[in-house]
């Protein structure tokens, strides 16, 4: 199952308001775990916008400059907007291997990879949710935020990344309930990455995603 030819990975360029997204992935979900249509790996941005995840708390929303979404992913509050790369991901669990826990450590690892084809040494940190990731400055930063959903063992939503964003945005929220620690992207690491570098690393390291969730033989 760990064959990505067998998937569709879909890009797209302009920026994508958040309600049509969730109806795309909501009818996907549905299609795939009927066998009509096959998984989808969808890359794509946003317009400046919050969500708010399942155990969002609305103190944590600062301000309300932007539109605000209520979504079913895990999670609590998080940013998107442009200049981030949003994936969402949408692979049935039951052809797979059936694990949620294997299937978020599995996502994680994903982007902790493509982010190491630009030098940056990206990790998850146990009870703390996101990717992070050191800066010049010698502080730990969020660089990226996973969240995912499970209906019918068929996923949804993802993970996002800092490329290029306004990080000043996320002024608006609390990041995932962690307000200890700043956020960063790879243009504040120094790096002069396009979406399009990032993506050729998300595709370079997806087979080794995807046999991280394959099942065992």
């Amino acid at each position: 199952m760990n064959n990505l030819s067998d998937i569709e990975w879909r890009k797209t360029n302009s920026r994508v308001a958040y309600p049509d997204a969730l109806a795309e992935m909501e009818q996907r979900n549905a299609a795939i775990h009927a066998g009509e249509l096959p998984e989808l790996i969808w890359l794509l941005e946003h317009p400046p916008l919050y969500t708010a995840g399942t155990s969002a708390n609305p103190a944590e929303l600062l301000s309300q400059q932007f539109p605000v979404f209520e979504t079913g992913r895990g999670g609590r509050h998080t940013y998107h907007g442009p200049g981030q790369r949003v994936g969402y991901v949408m692979l049935n669990l039951k052809k797979r291997k059936a694990d949620v826990r294997n299937f978020v450590h599995a996502l994680e690892g994903w982007v902790i990879s493509a982010l190491a084809e630009f030098g940056v040494n990206a990790r998850a940190v146990e009870g703390r949710v996101g990717i992070w990731c050191d800066t010049p400055q010698g502080e730990e930063a969020k660089i990226g935020a996973i969240g995912i959903r499970i209906r019918k063992w068929v996923t949804m939503h993802g993970f996002s990344v800092n490329i290029d964003p306004d990080l000043s945005h996320f002024g608006g929220i609390i990041p995932c309930g962690i307000s200890e620690y700043p956020v960063t992207s790879l243009k504040q690491l120094g790096i002069d990455a396009t979406m399009e570098d990032f993506d050729a690393a998300l595709k370079k390291a997806a087979p080794d995603f995807l046999a991280a969730i394959d099942k065992v033989v």
